[in-house]
């Protein structure tokens, strides 16, 4: 092709865009439409160029500004407009809606809502190409505002650090939502961030689309090569609102003017006339665009809307309801017989890890200090990047960019297992959880999917910000698996089947088990999740427990089969899927309940649970089930503190012995 083909070509790609963007602006304002839409006129340069610098088998992650970028990656109108409007037409059925576009077909691999959200997401697919050895690249677009969130900082420091084939694409619109860049920051080019991170950065005119798919060429060839990511800046003046309807009093007026006076559709017209292209063939290409969008937004309008009854599909794998994930099925969950070796649960988790990495190519680990020598703070990974070299590697200090490379990684198809040292740092990273792993199915409407696993450790005397447990927060999340071992035998089973697993797993480590030996099998084994287990049968209460506190539930029932009273213990293992038929069984045998949790007892997992087992046993009950939890303080310092903080043996004994009676 010559290069005027290949400047029609992307001509005819920006004026698809402008279609798109004038035919929704068109709709919403006669009132034919309802859904929110950020115009993307005056950008389209910056999509359409940077799509002719790409593959098609190149990935890429947007922001929620995706018209431009969505359209020039090669997604249908229709199924683009149909998201916008809800219906079966969308790329997830109207799950993701306008902030939730992908469409991994064409390579379109996330779109976010939350502001610099993705490239942490999309250094997880640039480490995935560079583990699978293809020459892949990656591409990330985000706005100018993006670039005051730390979520971007994280990313570009980890990809200049791991020398990761992604690109950077600021698109610079002038405008934080409706704050301008001056007002916001004293930066006068967003590229020259780059060379902080190590890598070379450039500023282009957004508005010439020749100029964007060069550096975006370059950007690319250097990706291709080995030699790490870029950062691109296109700099172009959006000429409308930050959102439609939005009145733009914010907008310099004359600034304005004058980008309306060289918007790039006009301006790529403009110069392809000079070029020798007639005016007929041009018109021709306008007309084209704008029936084939005519066309698609009519089928997208025509298409049916979703029905009600399918609003928990995609939520998990094969879950179609809330009791597919809530109440479980009871199947045997034994520890297999056979040779030995005693350990703690550390210990445990490292065989578990070993044995997963020599089993599955695709099983890779990450996190803070977890390569040799260091091997972890709790040496829970000692000796795995010795033995697998650059599939277990250590990150900088970055939460968030922990999370989103396990994210973007597992939904290129790996098996990432990540490790946020503290519990208490899920505050760090929980938008990348919450936002992003759990809701990864159900926003492209299982076509996309997150499977890793993310270890983290609950401390003990480490103070208010290292010892807490989250274990309720990651359990009101949709589209999470919250898993909770008692003992390290358990561990080793949960952590293999976490992994296996097609969903994302919070694995949550208790410290006092860490180094607390018992034997554990030495074969690899896995456990299925949602199947509780009881180590101790007793008639006349239940205690159901998850973690450390299951230790202290089986001492308790030891001390009061002394006095003749008869206690079942039932360990949950996992508290989402919740194995709610084991604990209403045993609550039926014995009438009575006390749960008993390690973390804060208001609005915790403990409180969900009596609540279930009340909805469903209450006329069973020969007494209030009780709870037994840590008091609604921070976690102390001091031991006698903590003493008064924390659930111990008595506080568990005195608490049966009330229900007990």
């Amino acid at each position: 092709m010559t290069e005027t083909d290949d400047l029609l070509e992307i001509y005819r790609v920006m004026r698809r865009i402008r279609a798109t963007d004038e035919r929704c602006r068109s709709g919403l304002q006669a009132g034919e439409f309802a859904f929110s839409v950020w115009p993307p006129e005056g950008q389209e340069a910056i999509s359409a160029g940077a799509a002719a610098a790409l593959r098609p088998d190149d990935q890429w992650v947007t922001t929620y500004r995706c018209i431009g970028d969505a359209v020039a990656k090669g997604v249908s109108v229709e199924a683009l407009v149909g998201e916008f409007l809800g219906t079966t037409a969308g790329t997830s059925g109207g799950r993701g809606g306008p902030m939730g576009i992908n469409a991994p077909d064409v390579g379109l691999m996330a779109t976010t809502g939350i502001v610099g959200a993705g490239p942490p997401i999309a250094n997880g697919f640039a480490w995935a190409s560079q583990l699978a050895g293809d020459d892949r690249v990656t591409i990330v677009s985000f706005g100018d505002g993006a670039t005051s969130i730390g979520f971007v900082h994280e990313a570009m420091n980890l990809a200049a650090a791991w020398k990761l084939p992604v690109i950077f694409l600021c698109q610079n619109n002038l405008y934080g939502e409706a704050t301008p860049v001056a007002d916001y920051t004293a930066t006068e080019r967003f590229s020259d961030r780059a060379a902080g991170y190590g890598m070379p950065g450039v500023t282009v005119d957004g508005t010439d689309p020749v100029a964007v798919r060069m550096a975006m060429a370059d950007a690319a060839a250097r990706a291709r090569a080995g030699d790490g990511p870029s950062m691109v800046e296109a700099v172009a003046h959006r000429l409308n609102g930050h959102y439609f309807g939005d009145p733009g009093v914010y907008v310099d007026q004359d600034r304005l003017a004058t980008a309306k006076e060289n918007e790039p559709v006009g301006a790529l017209r403009t110069r392809l006339l000079g070029q020798g292209v007639d005016e007929a063939t041009l018109m021709a290409i306008d007309a084209e665009e704008t029936a084939a969008v005519d066309a698609a937004v009519e089928r997208a309008k025509a298409a049916p809307v979703a029905e009600p009854d399918t609003v928990f599909e995609h939520v998990y794998a094969g879950a179609t309801g809330p009791g597919d994930v809530v109440h479980t099925a009871p199947m045997p969950a034994a520890i297999p017989s056979g040779p030995t070796t005693d350990m703690g649960l550390a210990s445990a988790v490292n065989a578990a890890m070993r044995q997963a990495l020599a089993a599955d190519p695709r099983v890779v680990i990450l996190g803070e200090d977890i390569a040799d020598p260091m091997g972890g703070l709790f040496k829970a990974t000692a000796g795995l990047s010795t033995e697998f070299g650059d599939r277990v590697r250590s990150t900088p200090i970055a939460e968030t960019a922990i999370v989103g490379a396990a994210i973007g990684a597992s939904a290129a198809g790996m098996r990432p297992v990540a490790e946020i040292m503290f519990c208490d740092f899920l505050g760090v990273c929980m938008d990348q959880l919450a936002n992003h792993a759990a809701k990864m199915r159900y926003m492209t409407g299982g076509n996309v999917t997150a499977p890793l696993t993310l270890r983290t450790v609950v401390g003990t005397g480490n103070g208010p910000q290292h010892s807490q447990s989250f274990e309720a927060w990651a359990m009101h999340v949709p589209g999470l698996k919250v898993v909770y071992p008692a003992n390290a035998a358990d561990a080793k089973g949960l952590l293999m089947a976490c992994i296996e697993d097609p969903d994302p797993c919070v694995f949550i480590e208790g410290m006092p088990l860490l180094y607390a030996k018992m034997p554990v099998p030495d074969e690899a084994y896995s456990l299925p999740l949602g199947v509780a287990s009881v180590p101790r049968e007793g008639t006349d209460v239940s205690v159901i427990a998850w973690g450390p506190m299951v230790g202290t539930a089986l001492r308790v029932a030891d001390d009061l089969a002394e006095d003749g009273v008869s206690v079942e213990v039932v360990d949950l293992r996992t508290l989402l899927p919740l194995d709610l038929p084991t604990v209403l069984e045993s609550v039926s045998k014995t009438r009575r309940a006390v749960v008993a949790q390690g973390s804060v007892g208001f609005a915790g997992a403990g409180a969900e649970i009596a609540a279930q087992i009340n909805e469903h046993r209450f006329g069973q009950l020969d007494a209030p089930v009780a709870r037994v939890a840590a008091a609604f303080t921070p976690v102390p310092h001091a031991a006698p503190l903590i003493g008064a903080h924390q659930p111990g043996h008595r506080d568990l004994e005195a608490a049966v012995r009330r229900v007990v009676g």
